[in-house]
């Protein structure tokens, strides 16, 4: 029996922990699918990250500890992953004009390119939530954000 199964059933001694652990097997089945989508453009989901936040940008510049900042899987290591992104020639890094001992990452015509393509992807996959309806995304939507903020006042 997977663990999809167990969910269904009542193994657990809450409905909190039922929560806790749907909570995890949904992140982690969400990650998969996203690594299963980002693999033919050659791409891992926190350099996906990281090219998002580039291009919310538009055109002007970031340091690394900033794109960590605000990356998604905070323990990631940005700096790998923007030399990831400067092998596939997706990214720019220059000493930055204001502080010479700090670097600049810019995101490049490639890396727009590439998220154009892929954006058509993640839109069709995303099409899949449309079975939900907008109310119960929406009342989603409001539930996890509900949920991260109890957690961040403890």
């Amino acid at each position: 029996m997977g663990i999809s199964e167990d969910l269904k059933q009542s193994n657990f001694q809450s409905e909190a922990q039922k929560a806790i652990v749907n909570a995890i097997y949904t992140g982690n089945w969400i990650v998969q699918k996203q690594q299963e989508l980002l693999k033919p453009f050659g791409l891992t989901v926190q350099q996906y990250n990281v090219l998002r936040i580039l291009k919310g940008q538009q055109g002007n510049p970031m340091t690394v500890l900033a794109i960590t900042e605000r990356m998604l899987d905070k323990m990631s290591n940005a700096s790998r992953l923007v030399d990831k992104l400067l092998e596939k020639k997706l990214v720019l890094r220059r000493e930055c004009p204001q502080d010479r001992r700090a670097v600049d990452i810019l995101i490049l015509p490639a890396g727009l390119d590439l998220l154009k393509e892929v954006d058509q992807v993640q839109q069709d996959w995303g099409k899949h939530f449309d079975a939900l309806g907008v109310k119960r995304l929406e009342e989603m939507n409001q539930l996890l954000d509900e949920f991260r903020t109890v957690f961040s006042h403890n």
